[in-house]
């Protein structure tokens, strides 16, 4: 038992983790994940209690300043962290309120809004996983939230984490509303911070870089892979996990699956394998739009399906087995040599994904090869990551011909008469994935150093 390395700091450890009700989740989510899992981390930027120390300003109302997504894939060794600029224009869906009514839904609203809905201090971490689930179609196993204090202690902890930056930076840099430069924070070059320092560091927006938001997260990603750096080789066992929990332990709120020591410690010894140069770090893919920030498509649908198809950013599968479907045993169709004619072929076709509109735009490929679409659809699941093409009595050569124009569709012989067509999520996912996601991935293991525009 993990209890047994602690002793009195483990008893410490367990009477101060704070937990959110779970409640306030949405009876309507996503599918339980068929490979990996998602966590979901919320930094508040809440002034209330030891934090108004840290953070100043005023107010106790719980802020989201930064959300990670990280998908953990199902072979342990692969690991993406998706950050959503709080910005993002986003659907809030209903949400509990703290007297134990329900919002109504939300639309077009910026996605940090989902924290304060019931302006308490704590925040609101609940809604922000209902939202999430909304936006990626995938279902979040863990949400943790830290605060100034829980960043803080973490920092120092773990020793602090080296940072490299391309200028001095000033107290006016941290805070543009001061109306003077202020004293020197941080100069130039390679150093390492910790505590209030570490957190000035992270939450700079003016006097390096484009001095946006975006900006920012860049930094960001890069302080996060050099803290993840630090405490992996510090080594991940409970002599080493314990002291840092319980630094933290006050200034975190976590989901109930994670509410006790045993459940805290476990899940991080769960992580212990993840190679750093496999952890990624990426932004949704977004655009401007006026002062807020809009999602673009189809890039973000297809990354959400490439994270439910666990498949890594360059499209390798990372579930630690073969791709398959939940019907059972079928055989890959051959790949496309020619230009496939659909002419004098019917067939119905359903989404067996979460991706939105996945089968009236397949079905429109579809009618362009000649094939006729006599029905489109939703499949009874939605857990598909390979596409089916389900064929009856005599419909076999047919079904041959539908599975070219499906790319990576396998064929299944049953009894219903005709050819049905399920989509998986792999459709939605190019293969190679897209470039945009390649190109702007950052690696856990990458030097802060190489490259003074993370700063």
């Amino acid at each position: 038992m993990i209890a047994a390395a602690g002793g009195a700091l483990y008893t410490r450890l367990n009477a101060d983790i704070n937990t959110f009700a779970a409640d306030g989740i949405n009876s309507e989510r996503p599918a339980a994940n068929v490979g990996g899992q998602n966590i979901l981390i919320l930094g508040s930027d809440s002034r209330s209690g030891g934090n108004s120390k840290l953070g100043g300003g005023t107010g106790d109302v719980g802020r989201s300043d930064t959300a990670l997504l990280v998908h953990v894939y199902r072979d342990g060794k692969h690991a993406v962290a998706v950050s959503i600029p709080r910005d993002t224009l986003v659907d809030i869906p209903r949400c509990r309120l703290p007297n134990g009514t329900w919002t109504a839904p939300q639309s077009n609203v910026m996605f940090n809004a989902a924290f304060t809905v019931g302006l308490t201090a704590k925040g609101n971490p609940a809604c922000s996983q209902n939202t999430v689930e909304k936006l990626t179609g995938l279902r979040v196993d863990h949400t943790i939230v830290v605060d100034f204090a829980g960043f803080s202690a973490i920092t120092k902890a773990v020793g602090g984490v080296r940072i490299c930056l391309p200028n001095d930076i000033y107290q006016g840099d941290l805070n543009p509303n001061r109306g003077s430069k202020g004293a020197l924070l941080f100069s130039k070059g390679q150093q390492t911070v910790s505590g209030k320092k570490a957190l000035d560091y992270v939450r700079i927006r003016h006097g390096i870089g484009d001095g946006s938001d975006i900006g920012r997260i860049k930094r960001q990603q890069a302080f996060i892979a050099g803290l993840v750096k630090k405490i992996k080789a510090q080594g991940l066992n409970p002599t080493t996990l314990l002291p840092l929990a319980e630094a933290a332990a006050s200034a975190i709120t976590v989901d109930p699956g994670l509410g006790s020591a045993d459940k805290l410690l476990s899940f991080a010894l769960g992580l212990k394998d993840i190679d750093l140069h496999n952890t990624k770090f990426i932004t949704l893919p977004w655009r401007y739009q006026g002062a807020r920030v809009a999602i673009v498509q189809p890039d973000a649908d297809q990354l959400w399906a490439a994270l439910r198809a666990d498949r890594t950013l360059d499209g390798v599968d990372a579930s630690g087995k073969a791709s398959g479907n939940p019907s059972g045993t079928a055989t890959s169709s051959p790949k496309p040599t020619r230009p496939v004619s659909g002419a004098g072929i019917r067939l119905a076709l359903y989404n067996g994904t979460t991706v939105n509109g996945l089968a009236a735009r397949a079905a429109a490929k579809l009618k362009s090869a000649g094939f006729t679409v006599t029905s489109v659809g939703t499949a009874a699941s939605q857990n598909y990551t390979s596409s089916v093409v389900k064929y009856g009595p005599d419909a076999q050569d047919q079904a041959k011909v539908v599975a070219r124009a499906v790319p990576g569709a396998k064929l299944e012989s049953g009894s219903t008469p005709g050819v049905t067509v399920i989509l998986g999520s792999d459709y939605a996912l190019p293969t190679p994935a897209p470039t945009a996601f390649n190109s702007k991935a950052r690696s856990a293991d990458d030097d802060p150093c190489t490259d003074l525009s993370y700063g």
